[in-house]
């Protein structure tokens, strides 16, 4: 099985054409940390999630991966 996916803050990043280190600086973490959930290496807490959803301005369910049970 390929690496599992669990949010799209990359995607949601590209989409709005702000960088890594704009998010760090917006929310204050380290780079290397938005780096890590960019690469789905680790994941934000949930608080956390949300500050990066008021950020970028977007639901915060967007910055997560669907996944249907079969």
């Amino acid at each position: 099985m390929g690496d599992v996916v669990f949010n799209q803050i990359k995607v949601v990043l590209a989409e709005k054409r702000k960088a890594n280190k704009w998010l760090a600086e917006a929310i204050g973490v380290s780079v290397n940390t938005v780096s890590k959930w960019c690469t789905n290496t680790t994941q934000p807490s949930i608080e956390t999630l949300f500050e990066i959803a008021e950020a970028l301005d977007v639901e915060a369910r967007e910055l997560l991966v669907l996944r249907r049970r079969k």
